[in-house]
């Protein structure tokens, strides 16, 4: 258990019957006439479902015990996706559905934090940039180079992202893994 005054971003709360919710946000607020609260916005781990709850300050809160792990992506088995353990070397499966988009910014061997409650994955965070090579994309004209414009390519690990109109058909790429921007060659 904790209280109001321990929040903070990234900390899963157990909510509503043990719903599992994320601290996406939190504001305290302390206003000049009534009691001081706290102002979150909290995703569920499982629907990805976000919402804005307030609670009054000082309030206990039911705090969900998280185990991060650093692991490996191995290789995908069916739906599931196979990760390594870096440290003990075991194979975990995680469903696609835990996975969720940072599928598309996956390759074998990518690092990635797993975060664990129960033993059970709830879900899966990639570092914020990726390295990845272009699968195809038209090529662009002659004159395009100055237009600022942008077309759709894809990746070598199926996901469509917009580039300049200069990248071409085998160019490494920098890409967020949270929005799926191209951010610059790589």
């Amino acid at each position: 258990m904790a209280t109001t005054n321990d929040l903070k971003n990234g900390l899963v709360l157990k909510l509503d019957g043990g719903e599992l919710w994320t601290v996406v946000e939190f504001q305290h607020v302390k206003p000049g006439k009534g009691g001081a609260f706290v102002r979150t916005k909290l995703k569920n781990i499982l629907s990805g479902k976000v919402v804005d709850k307030t609670f009054n300050a000082g309030v206990k809160v039911d705090v969900a015990n998280v185990d991060k792990r650093e692991m490996q992506y191995s290789y995908l088995d069916g739906d599931d996706f196979v990760f390594m353990d870096t440290e003990t070397y075991d194979m975990v499966n995680v469903e696609r559905s835990v996975v969720g988009d940072a599928a598309n910014y996956m390759l074998e061997n990518t690092l990635a934090t797993i975060a664990f409650n129960e033993g059970n994955p709830l879900y899966v965070d990639l570092p914020a940039a990726a390295e990845l090579t272009i699968a195809h994309t038209e090529p662009g004209l002659q004159g395009d180079r100055s237009t600022g414009g942008t077309k759709p390519a894809t990746l070598e690990t199926g996901a469509e992202i917009k580039v300049p109109l200069f990248i071409t058909t085998g160019e490494k790429v920098k890409v967020d893994t949270r929005t799926g921007e191209y951010l610059g060659r790589a």
